[in-house]
């Protein structure tokens, strides 16, 4: 399947309608959701002195950046639905980029981290390649991806109104490793039920030094 730019200008444009209509409710229900394992697993691998500087990939509400922040890192968020870029500044008082995945406009080599908790699936498949060379060249080098999707047979399109990818393990190594990340870790989600009940997929990668 290969998708046109109207095709992809459709695929932006219904997945971001649907949070920009869904925001309140989405922040209202992710709130209290526990990523601590996805943060603890980022930083983790970052060997720079502290503090970080870490971008965070579709931010959503902000609370992610509130608690980069508290750990006393320097976190700047980006998201593509201004409803979000809205609540996330006045919430966190962070600096938040309003820029869809598609129409990246990133530093080069300024980032120690980049943290996509639920967020790159948003990428359909063709241009999956080009986003992740994009958050390669943003990060320092030696700099760390952390990425969390949730897993499938290697099957993309939409659900509701949103559109999305379901990869397994072998399914986002490769373009992974195609960018030039080197893998360091992955786990699957939640914790502490059996495999089939773990939806998502969590990898740690690195750009070389």
């Amino acid at each position: 399947m290969t998708l046109d730019p109207p095709d992809l200008n459709y695929i932006v444009a219904s997945t971001l309608g649907h949070y920009e209509r869904e925001a309140d409710g989405y922040r209202a229900s992710t709130a209290d959701h526990d990523v601590s394992q996805n943060i603890d697993a980022l930083l983790r691998h970052i060997d720079a002195p502290p503090p970080f500087t870490i971008l965070d990939f579709g931010c959503g509400p902000g609370r992610d950046l509130q608690t980069f922040t508290r750990l006393g890192h320097r976190a700047i968020g980006l998201d593509g639905a201004a409803g979000f870029v809205a609540m996330a500044r006045a919430d966190t008082g962070c600096e938040v980029w309003h820029q869809s995945f598609l129409a990246l406009d990133l530093p080069e080599a300024h980032f120690d981290g980049v943290f996509c908790n639920a967020s790159l699936f948003h990428v359909p498949g063709q241009e999956l390649p080009r986003v992740l060379r994009q958050l390669f060249a943003t990060l320092k080098p030696g700099g760390v991806l952390f990425c969390s999707n949730p897993r499938g047979p290697n099957e993309e399109g939409w659900y509701g109104h949103r559109y999305g990818i379901w990869r397994d393990l072998a399914g986002w190594r490769t373009p992974l490793q195609a960018a030039g990340f080197v893998e360091r870790e992955h786990y699957y989600r939640p914790p502490g039920v059996p495999r089939e009940q773990q939806a998502w997929l969590a990898m740690v990668c690195q750009r070389p030094r």
